[in-house]
């Protein structure tokens, strides 16, 4: 690596009227990362996925403790990145239990997940809960990065009515809560997203920015100024990178387009915003290429993904399953719809490992953006036909800058706090809170040390 004399700053935007778009990290700013206690070194960034109605354990859960070997039938995608990650058993969200409240699991399981907190029954405004481990670590990270956090959504988030016994649907729409009254609804559209990494709130007019949607100019075209002078000043490397970024920046506007001309096919049943591309595929992975970028680019370092929302309905035709996912997941042991729970669980598992491969492939410095991250898979259910809350499905990717020791199945003691574990991970992004809902402590056996 070439570390130059003059550092460039790491906070260095490309701007131009109504665009500012954040650089990847570049060797010409190696001696000066942000946030980062030691120079050169890249910071950790943490992401939770939330998989909706649970996942049949069956074909989840490694048969032993140890490292990891044949890789059950859901997690067979997973096998390039196999060293890359952590299987988690027996933890559990207690508060997404009936408890003395009886109906309702799934308006409590995305609810208490990373919370960890007694959900308030209500279906009006009245809604308690309490901060959700993303944003404990927002609120002491999150000043360093242009977003504190970035909360997205594969489904419209409804943050009114009555969604599941008497549990407002903003409690099964959102995984992250700023307070205990303020839930943070996830960005579905991916223009909306595409706007929020790339847009500059202050400097274009609602006006200008029709107008430029409208003439289906590049984000692009508004920084070529900035571009061309930051080329000039940056070593031969550091250009190469920055046209690869730029590449993908470019590719991904080009991705949001196609999605805007084909998102008028609209899956039956389903709340889509516009612009939202017709195959579940194309919307994940148009999605997820933005949070890459984001921790990419360090947008941000903390981020949220629904799948879906707790309870959703969605269909995936693309893999021959009309029905909605929600129905299958009550199967009362029906083989049928057995096998599709299983084939839309390992559905989504391929798109995971997907984005898992591509942040492998993301070089930062020294090592990749994968490497320098922690990022949780899981569900707040197991078993979708009972409504089971322990024995979670849990994966870890990502060595958070070295401190995970990762390519293992580890198994708690039933009952563990599935908030341990988010605990220990902001621990890693040397955020300290003294307890995160019901947490009582920290995961042990995660680190190398």
């Amino acid at each position: 690596m070439i570390i130059t004399r003059k550092a460039l700053p790491r906070r260095t935007f490309l701007r131009g009227l109504g665009a500012a778009i954040a650089l990847p990290f570049l060797d010409s700013m190696t001696p000066a990362f942000a946030g980062s206690k030691i120079p050169g070194k890249a910071p950790v960034r943490a992401a939770w996925f939330y998989v909706p109605n649970g996942i049949d354990m069956r074909f989840w859960t490694p048969g032993e403790a140890g490292p990891l070997g044949v890789l059950p039938r859901i997690l067979q995608p997973f096998e390039p990145v196999k060293q890359d990650i952590m299987l988690l058993s027996n933890l559990t969200a207690n508060w997404g239990r009936p408890l003395l409240v009886g109906a309702g699991d799934h308006g409590r399981a995305a609810a208490a997940y990373m919370t960890g907190v007694e959900v308030y029954r209500t279906a009006g405004a009245d809604l308690k809960l309490g901060v959700s481990a993303d944003q404990v670590a927002a609120n002491v990270i999150g000043k360093q990065t242009k977003l504190p956090s970035l909360e997205v959504g594969l489904e419209e988030a409804r943050q009114a009515g009555n969604c599941d016994n008497g549990y407002s649907c903003a409690y099964a729409y959102n995984l992250s809560w700023r307070t205990e009254t303020q839930p943070l609804p996830p960005i579905s559209d991916p223009r909306s997203l595409f706007e929020r990494l790339f847009g500059d709130d202050i400097a274009e007019s609602p006006e200008a920015h029709s107008r430029r949607l409208a003439m289906r100019r590049s984000i692009l075209d508004l920084v070529s100024d900035d571009t061309r002078k930051m080329q000039s000043t940056v070593g031969a490397v550091d250009r190469r990178k920055l046209d690869e970024y730029l590449t993908s920046v470019r590719e991904i506007e080009l991705q949001v387009q196609r999605a805007e001309k084909e998102g008028m096919i609209i899956d039956p049943g389903m709340e889509k915003p516009f612009g939202v591309p017709p195959e579940f595929d194309g919307y994940f992975k148009i999605m997820t290429d933005m949070m890459l970028i984001a921790f990419q680019a360090d947008i941000t370092r903390v981020a949220t993904l629904m799948i879906g929302r707790e309870g959703s309905t969605r269909s995936y035709r693309e893999i021959g399953i009309p029905d909605g996912h929600h129905p299958l997941t009550h199967h009362m042991g029906n083989p049928d719809m057995l096998a599709k729970v299983g084939d839309i669980n390992a559905f989504h598992a391929r798109l995971f490992a997907e984005f898992l491969k591509k942040m492998k492939a993301t070089k930062e410095g020294d090592s990749n953006l994968l490497d320098q991250s922690m990022i949780c898979y899981g569900s707040g259910l197991s078993d979708g036909n009972v409504h089971t809350h322990d024995q979670l499905p849990t994966l870890i990717a990502g060595k958070a800058g070295g401190k995970l020791n990762t390519g293992r199945h580890i198994i708690y003691q039933r009952e563990t706090p599935v908030t341990n574990l988010f605990a220990t991970m902001l621990e890693h992004l040397d955020v300290r809170p003294e307890h995160i809902g019901d947490s009582t402590g920290r995961l042990n056996g995660l680190s190398l040390s």
